[in-house]
């Protein structure tokens, strides 16, 4: 259903439950899936790719054109998953030919006057709460809840589970499971409330702790940390998940509280 002071363009994929409220634009080389509402005042450009039960509120603007100097108009997608809801005045730029797209998982909240910038990847069931800011090319795991205001570097990683302060200024990868706060951005536990709403058992959230036991709390670098717990902790789905991401990270992960 499109009111009448709405536009949208005549090439646009726009299936017939979607509800397009006023002063909507929806430009070419958009689609948007079944049972999504388009708030008032939203801007939708090319490339966008949303999909179905979506709520887009007033003021979004979604696709719109990379605030990067290197953007040389390329075509590009900025894509957002089933059941993600997008709420007012926040806005997902698409991506330039580092990476070709941005992505939002499904069943996401991303709340008022965020801003998710170029290529970043963003997992399912996220949720950012207002004003979080993310740089270009940013990673965000699935489950991650990240707190108002928080502010994240370009290229940063933060894994599946974590709890973020808000406020946070991230300029380093946080690994999966924790809670990271404090100024500058520190480990501050696992996220053991969270990970218990999830269904972890509470043999999973001991394991977990051990592990980080081990890169936190024994006085060991990284890479000794990391052997030692190979060597001495059984191998479960999340020791494996953490070393990896250990390994991999590329800025390095956060350091612990002192």
């Amino acid at each position: 259903m499109k009111q009448p002071l709405a536009y949208v363009h005549p090439a646009a994929k726009i299936a017939s439950s979607v509800v397009i409220d006023p002063f909507v634009t929806i430009d070419q080389n958009v689609e948007i899936g079944e049972g999504t509402r388009i708030g008032s005042n939203v801007t939708i450009l090319e490339g966008a790719r949303i999909g179905k039960n979506c709520t887009i509120c007033s003021g979004a603007v979604i696709s719109g054109i990379p605030q990067d100097l290197k953007f040389r108009g390329e075509e590009t997608v900025a894509i957002i998953g089933d059941n993600t809801t997008i709420r007012e005045c926040a806005t997902v730029n698409r991506g330039t030919a580092s990476k070709g797209k941005t992505v939002i998982g499904s069943n996401c909240l991303i709340m008022a006057y965020c801003h998710v910038a170029h290529d970043c990847v963003i997992g399912d069931n996220v949720i950012m709460s207002n004003a979080v800011q993310v740089a270009g090319e940013v990673v965000i795991d699935n489950h991650a809840v990240i707190g108002g205001g928080a502010l994240i570097h370009q290229f940063s990683h933060i894994g599946q589970h974590v709890m973020l302060q808000g406020g946070a200024l991230v300029n380093k990868d946080i690994p999966p499971y924790v809670k990271a706060g404090r100024n500058p951005i520190s480990y501050a536990g696992i996220n053991s409330i969270g990970l218990r709403r999830r269904g972890f058992t509470n043999e999973q959230i001991r394991d977990i702790q051990e592990i980080f036991r081990y890169l936190y709390l024994s006085g060991m670098n990284n890479s000794d940390a990391i052997e030692r717990i190979e060597a001495e902790l059984p191998a479960t789905k999340e020791r494996d998940e953490i070393i990896l991401f250990v390994r991999n990270s590329k800025r390095g992960i956060i350091k612990g509280y002192v």
